[in-house]
């Protein structure tokens, strides 16, 4: 029994499933979870002492890489002031000027993750507008709170049912379900909710079904949607934020929205998030309006510092994009290569540094286990993104579409 499985039988008696979110079970690819021990620049180190190329980076904020020095030493240097205040810092402020100036938003809120960051959108948005309902698409994923938890009903236009035991029919029931990439199934839906719809949240790049390219006249249109039916376009940015260049997507696509959530990128992979947009918006929030959201930990000073850190260094060199795309973009095209060649029945899509290898949940299980001998560690889902981070070399994409070539062929 390796040092891994021993763990995961020992968690399994004191954590719910062993683990402290779902997808680190590895249950969608039938494996036992891998135990990290230490991650240092694109690799992973796992309790076994096996070495991995990783391409989940924390899923998405590790940028830089694990453990880049220049963090680290701010992480150090804010650590030995207090791990935390509860009280205003000056780098919230430092903060709050970076995301500004970055971003286009004009006010901004912290708090400790993308779901909360989702959630307190959210009732800006209905505390705003006085409206209740809000449509999502069918397929993105906003975190756990509970209005974000929903799916489909009898068809996409409906009202949707709950999608966690928990979350009750009264709270699903003002989460309506469009269809990505599909404009009419929300121009239904405003016409069967006339006056009622708040908000349209929307991942600009859904990656969390595997990675779907929005069409530009899509998120053109739900901008256009948005200010003739007066509800606020949210763009959930905790994927793409900072990692579709250092605007995000509201840049990368020239489609400004409402409000804009952001996620641990922002801490370089410390617990933290953010919300913020329109100055009359965020002007609703608690002290200064009647919104009300609050957190002892929002703008930890540790997390602070790891961010602006990270923030800066991507302001200031813009060729870390570069990189990361050119990375991104030769591995994407060699896999697309391969399938090509063996005549798999798959897809490959990428943009800016994410990408997706979607072959289907059987043979995905295959290939995740294959890639993993290999040492190449991706994420332990079929529908999740590729995220190729400034630490990656030309040598690690070529391990890795070489690596893709001989799992592919044992079971194309």
């Amino acid at each position: 029994m390796t040092n891994s499985e021993r763990y995961f039988e020992q968690s399994k008696e004191l954590i719910p499933g062993g683990v402290n979110s779902p997808v680190r079970a590895f249950g969608s690819v039938s494996a036992t979870p891998v135990f990290i021990e230490r991650g240092d620049g694109a690799y992973l180190f796992d309790v076994d002492g096996n070495q991995y190329i990783d391409y989940v980076g924390s899923w998405g904020p590790l940028i830089l890489g694990h453990n880049n020095p220049q963090i680290f030493e701010a992480i150090v240097a804010a650590a030995k002031k207090g791990v935390s205040f509860g009280a205003a810092t000056q780098s919230e402020l430092t903060m709050a000027r970076l995301l500004t100036e970055l971003t286009g938003i004009e006010m901004v809120r912290m708090v400790n993750s993308g779901t909360e960051a989702v959630m307190s959108a959210l009732r800006v948005a209905r505390g705003f507008t006085q409206k209740d309902k809000i449509i999502k698409f069918e397929g993105c994923y906003h975190g756990h709170s509970d209005s974000m938890l929903t799916k489909a009903g009898s068809g996409a236009l409906t009202y949707s049912n709950p999608d966690s035991a928990g979350v009750t029919k009264a709270v699903a029931r003002d989460t309506l379900v469009a269809r990505y990439n599909d404009i009419q199934s929300v121009v239904e839906l405003f016409a069967q909710n006339q006056n009622e719809i708040a908000a349209i949240i929307v991942e600009p790049v859904a990656a969390n079904m595997g990675v779907v390219l929005p069409s530009l006249e899509f998120l053109k249109t739900l901008r256009t949607l948005c200010d003739e039916n007066n509800c606020l376009l949210i763009f959930d940015e905790v994927i793409t934020g900072f990692r579709l260049g250092i605007g995000g997507a509201q840049a990368f696509f020239g489609v400004q929205a409402d409000l804009v959530t952001y996620g641990k990128i922002i801490g370089a992979g410390m617990p933290v998030g953010a919300y913020g947009g329109r100055r009359d918006i965020m002007a609703c929030v608690s002290p200064v309006g009647a919104v009300y959201q609050a957190g002892t930990l929002s703008g930890n000073p540790v997390a602070m510092a790891a961010g602006i850190t990270q923030l800066t260094i991507l302001r200031e060199h813009p060729e870390i994009y570069t990189h990361i795309e050119t990375l991104c973009t030769t591995l994407a095209d060699g896999l697309r290569s391969i399938i090509k060649e063996y005549n798999i029945e798959a897809t490959v899509a990428n943009i800016g540094s994410l990408c997706c290898l979607f072959l289907g949940k059987e043979r995905y299980t295959k290939f995740f286990k294959g890639m993993l001998a290999r040492g190449i560690y991706l994420a332990p889902s079929q529908y999740e993104a590729l995220f190729i981070g400034f630490a990656h070399t030309a040598e690690d994409i070529e391990k890795t579409i070489t690596s893709a070539k001989a799992c592919l062929e044992e079971i194309k």
